[in-house]
């Protein structure tokens, strides 16, 4: 399960967790202007969008988890198990692999504007990357600094939805996901006042009460309530170290430890990793479950206009500064 999320102080960022149970061998990923992306069904794209994410490299091809491009788009591939839905190839429409949306939109598209035209004509196809990579179950979340939008592949069709709170997570589908919040709109940062009742004497007792009802367990619908929570009410300077140091403290509110979340193979869902990219300024910042150093991968330090992917394998272990 993974939670995405967006926030804007001077500069745009996006960034999410990935959690799961296991690791797929990521590291940081920059895709070049003039480095070919071979699609399945659409030929050769030998010109595109610079562009830096996490993703697995499997045959020369990142598959990305989450990406940004030189224009300031970012976008992310969330679990949708059960609801997510491919299609065959149709004639007229632009066939694109569920593990192809990110470099197709990314490579094509500077605003969420011309991915919303690029969408309407999409089909997203059933195609395998391989044998050992069947497809995944996904539905993404695509912003740039004024607007987010999430798409999903369900068995009626391809649907685009407004996303107003810049937040995603993995079930329900999206609209039931925002639907929900309704549920909780007496939340606040605020101390609440007493609508109990005027003839009995209630006080608060504590800070905080005014966000009592948060959700605080680990389900998709709940990590969605606790992320919009959190990412709305959010106050950060506009600095690049304080607004990445606050976007790190908006996605610890969803983190998963290990332990607390069974699977069925007897393993535990931890948070991989989580990620925060400056998407006005290609900067790509993460932390690992094992290490909590934020490390940044900055995409204009490299030769963007090179045939070469440059990749980047993660720090870690934890790395403590000693003060003594």
């Amino acid at each position: 399960m993974c939670t995405a999320v967006t926030y804007k102080t001077k500069d745009f960022y996006i960034g999410r967790t990935l959690d799961h149970d296991c690791s797929y061998g990521e590291e940081i990923a920059i895709m070049p202007r003039n480095y070919p992306i071979r699609f399945r069904h659409m030929g050769i794209i030998k010109e595109h969008y610079a562009m830096i994410g996490m993703a697995h490299v499997a045959g020369g091809c990142p598959l990305y988890y989450d990406a940004v491009n030189e224009k300031g788009l970012g976008m992310a591939g969330l679990n949708f198990v059960g609801n997510a839905c491919y299609k065959k190839e149709s004639p007229g429409k632009d066939n694109i692999a569920h593990f192809e949306f990110i470099l197709w939109i990314l490579g094509k598209c500077a605003t969420v504007k011309e991915a919303r035209k690029a969408i309407e004509n999409i089909n997203i196809v059933d195609t395998a990357f391989s044998d050992e990579l069947p497809p995944a179950q996904l539905h993404w979340i695509i912003a740039d600094s004024k607007e987010s939008i999430t798409v999903e592949s369900v068995e009626k069709g391809l649907f685009i939805y407004d996303n107003p709170v810049g937040v995603l997570t993995n079930n329900p589908p999206f609209e039931n996901q925002l639907f929900g919040l309704n549920n909780y709109m007496m939340l606040s940062p605020k101390q609440p006042q007493n609508n109990f009742s005027g003839r009995v004497n209630l006080q608060t007792y504590s800070r905080g009460m005014g966000a009592m009802g948060l959700p605080g367990d680990l389900s998709s619908s709940s990590r969605f309530v606790r992320a919009s929570f959190v990412k709305m009410n959010s106050v950060s300077g506009d600095s690049e170290s304080e607004s990445v140091s606050q976007f790190f403290h908006i996605m610890a509110s969803v983190e998963q430890q290990r332990g607390c979340c069974i699977v069925d193979n007897g393993d535990f869902e931890i948070t991989v990793y989580t990620s925060c990219c400056n998407a006005d300024k290609g900067i790509y910042y993460y932390t690992t479950y094992e290490n909590h150093q934020i490390t940044a991968v900055d995409m204009y330090k490299e030769d963007l206009d090179s045939y070469n992917l440059v990749r980047y394998g993660l720090i870690q272990g934890e790395q403590i500064n000693r003060q003594n």
